[in-house]
């Protein structure tokens, strides 16, 4: 077949480029024509269906059956429509392979029968979804024992997910009519594709109407009472994560559909029993009535903090039950939070834990985690009732200090801190009228400062690092998340709601603990907050590589933003030859042996050096320690002993070694009272300084 190109004539690659929109033309009329009056080749396959013997398992062996069959192949199509072919495909996905057959082929015909019957033909969708014999084939997968093969299920679950989607009313009347179904859904709902079928059928229904039924339906077949029978410590971890995801998917479902669905009069049924507060009362039945089981916990309050959910914020003048949280379950949880308490002092059993640092003994563990997590969702609820069980878990604090390297702790403790500071006191069921009743006060925020004494421990937790890390120790994991709990209390205090009432708390500490805060919050806390808001770049001192001069003399910054002002400096300046020695690639690597050195450049990287040491020595001459002191400490050793060395031959400048190696002990040698820059890189520093001379064309 003759190319585009051969075609019209073109040999030249010029010619191409300039006739490339003809060519283009002439392809798309070409290909056009080519699909529209079939001039492709004969499929394999079409030779083969005109064999009277063929077999099912022939044609499946051909490696374009798929694409044949989405092509709907007419041929093809008409061979799989036939009764035998069609049960042999369902046989494929619902029964298990003989154990005779080669591990490697083992499933390959029934993925590509699952394949071929979710390929969304028309004609196989009606075939199957119309037949009453083929769908009682397909259900049969359903009656055997578990465990099910988790493969033919996900194969099931797909052929039965695309003839919901495609024959709903069809396959919801079947489902309807066998008594068994939503018994034999719970059965194996340990298996994870037969939980992908439940959910596919609360959303990918089709009319409104028919979905409103099968979850009326649903819910009269109690599939939220047995999905929550699942949830407890005789049951196995699968059906645990399964049963759970499955509750908190129908949640999240209801709600958004609620939000989607404008005008819907009839409320979600699923959705208003597992509000219910019997139902969230047999959720915690179910882990603390028991034995203890870890799994059975965390399934659970994965429930509760998926109830717990706002999915945003209610719109004014509309008051909306799933924009808060609904009152019954908070009620059911509130007789509830001594237990979760006494899971915080005595979790499941773990194992001691090794770590790199330590042994844990207890670990914290994922049932105390999650504890703390759902602590942390109760608290934005901010419900007077709640919160005055909440002062009883005074734990938290002490799991802080404890569990030092432990962040995923860390930083619910501090989320339950920032909003214990940060909310409004909570509205109590009495409402009052006056203005003075009206000035209440948050009783979290009191037994944070009185009973929990968080001031006090803040600061003796950062005076013990401190003197940790003096003795040679590591900084303790907490101090980042401790820096903001500290920050989020001066916050507060100063510009937050409840304000008034931390001013308060904080006269009222003994006059040694105050003074100590007041020494924390100006001293330490403050030059942790400096540390932290330095900039790495500050681009109102960007010069290009092209600018002839960088000013340094003139500095007018503030005395407080010296070290901020020194580090951005320091970032900016022109990097020398012998930085670029040291890291990277030089240039003349890529050049070729003849190419003629641009002295230019090298004079031009020493006149940046110039600049550079001349502003050193103006630091160092006006006393300006900050900046000197946070250059040398930045620097590569060899390059300030450069800087040094060069300047002092050189440039006759006051910079002396004595007076610039004194802010960088660890850099000198001390003998006899008098500061020595060591010998080696002092020689190391000479000699590259005489190399740059001698190819600069110095003596």
């Amino acid at each position: 077949m003759w190319s585009g190109v051969d075609l019209l004539g073109v040999h030249s690659y010029n010619s191409v480029q300039k006739c490339t929109p003809l060519i283009s033309v002439f392809l798309f009329i070409t290909a056009n024509m080519f699909w529209k009056f079939d001039l492709h080749t004969t499929s394999h396959i079409d030779t083969l269906l005109e064999k009277e013997d063929v077999t099912l398992t022939e044609v499946m062996d051909e490696d374009d059956v798929l694409q044949e069959c989405k092509a709907q192949n007419h041929k093809l199509v008409d061979f799989l429509l036939r009764p035998q072919c069609m049960e042999d495909l369902v046989t494929y996905i619902t029964q298990e392979p003989s154990p005779d057959v080669e591990e490697k082929v083992k499933y390959k015909y029934p993925n590509i029968s699952c394949e071929l019957l979710t390929s969304d033909v028309s004609q196989i969708n009606d075939r199957l979804g119309e037949d009453e014999k083929l769908l009682m084939k397909l259900y049969g997968f359903l009656q055997n024992e578990p465990p099910l093969n988790p493969l033919l299920a996900s194969f099931f679950s797909k052929v039965l997910s695309i003839l919901i989607g495609r024959k709903p009313e069809q396959i919801v009347d079947f489902l309807r009519k066998r008594e068994d179904f939503v018994d034999l859904m719970i059965k194996h709902i340990g298996t994870s594709a037969i939980m992908d079928l439940l959910l596919r059928m609360l959303t990918c229904i089709e009319p409104q109407q028919l979905r409103q039924d099968v979850l009326n339906w649903l819910n009269e077949e109690k599939v939220i009472q047995r999905l929550v029978d699942m949830v407890q410590p005789s049951q196995d971890e699968d059906r645990h994560s399964n049963a759970s995801q499955s509750l908190c998917e129908i949640i999240r479902l209801s709600r958004d559909q609620m939000f989607q669905v404008q005008g819907c009069s009839e409320p979600d049924p699923l959705l208003s029993t597992l509000e219910k507060q019997e139902t969230v009362e047999q959720l915690l039945s179910n882990i603390f009535d028991k034995d203890k089981n870890e799994s059975a916990i965390v399934s659970v309050i994965q429930i509760l903090l998926t109830l717990f959910e706002t999915r945003r914020p209610c719109p004014p003048g509309m008051n909306h039950p799933s924009f808060s949280v609904n009152h019954s379950i908070l009620e059911a949880v509130r007789p509830r939070l001594k237990d979760f308490h006494q899971l915080l002092l005595e979790p499941p059993k773990k194992n001691v834990m090794k770590t790199t640092w330590g042994v844990l003994d207890p670990p914290v563990g994922n049932t105390r985690l999650n504890v703390v997590r759902l602590v942390a969702s109760l608290l934005q609820s901010n419900t007077h009732s709640i919160n005055t069980e909440l002062i009883n878990l005074n734990t938290l604090g002490d799991m802080y200090f404890k569990y030092i390297w432990n962040n995923f702790l860390h930083i619910q403790v501090e989320i339950c801190t920032a909003m214990i500071l940060a909310m409004p006191p909570a509205p109590t069921e009495i409402q009052p009228d006056t203005e003075q009743e009206r000035a209440r006060e948050s009783i979290l925020i009191k037994h944070l400062f009185q009973k929990c004494q968080f001031i006090q421990r803040i600061v003796d937790a950062w005076s013990s690092n401190e003197k940790e890390q003096a003795e040679g120790g590591r900084r303790r994991g907490y101090m980042g998340h401790l820096t903001r709990i500290a920050n989020s209390i001066v916050h507060n205090c100063d510009k937050g709601p409840n304000g008034p009432q931390i001013q308060q708390l904080i006269s009222e500490l003994p006059t040694e603990d105050r003074e100590k805060w007041d020494a924390f919050i100006s001293g330490q806390l403050a030059d942790t907050n400096k540390r932290n808001t330095v900039d790495l770049v500050n681009t109102h001192h960007i010069h290009s590589s092209s600018d002839d001069e960088v000013d340094f003399k003139d500095s007018g910054f503030h005395q407080d933003s010296s070290l901020q002002q020194a580090f951005s400096d320091y970032q900016m300046q022109q990097m020398t030859s012998n930085f670029i020695e040291q890291f990277g690639f030089n240039d003349e690597e890529f050049a070729d042996q003849d190419d003629v050195v641009d002295v230019t450049a090298k004079g031009q990287n020493t006149k940046d050096r110039t600049e550079l040491g001349q502003t050193l020595g103006q630091r160092v001459k006006h006393g300006d320690k900050h900046w000197v002191s946070h250059w040398v400490k930045q620097t590569l050793e060899a390059e300030v002993t450069h800087f040094i060395v060069q300047f002092n031959l050189q440039l006759n400048t006051e910079i002396t070694c004595d007076r610039i190696m004194s802010l960088r002990p660890e850099f000198t040698t001390h003998s006899s009272d008098t500061t020595h820059v060591r010998s080696e890189e002092t020689e190391l520093a000479r000699r590259r300084i005489n190399k740059d001379l001698i190819e600069m064309g110095h003596d």
